[in-house]
């Protein structure tokens, strides 16, 4: 048979209590950690991950392009022999 004791009856309802507030406080806690945090971020203006990304490829693009851009500029194309680039001179009728 079990009786019941009143004293262990209100500690247990205190310690109950207790570790539900030790919970709510953990949980404010982070809450107040993330918030500090989020925060400090903002201030420092930094760039998110995805927003790196996108520009690291679109540099890379950029820098492809503009070797090949600078390929043919280094080597000049050679003129054909036999032909002129100038203006044409006009042919003698008595000629």
């Amino acid at each position: 048979m079990q009786t019941r004791n009143p004293f262990l009856d209100e500690f247990a309802k205190l310690t109950t209590g207790a570790m539900g507030l030790a919970q709510a406080a953990g949980e404010e806690a982070k809450t107040a950690f993330r918030s500090q945090a989020d925060r400090f971020v903002a201030e420092m203006d930094l760039v998110r991950r995805d927003e790196f990304d996108a520009l690291k490829a679109e540099i890379a693009a950029l820098r492809a392009e503009v070797a090949a851009l600078k390929s043919p500029a280094k080597t000049p194309k050679k003129p054909a022999t036999g032909t002129s680039t100038g203006p044409v001179p006009p042919q003698d009728a008595a000629g």
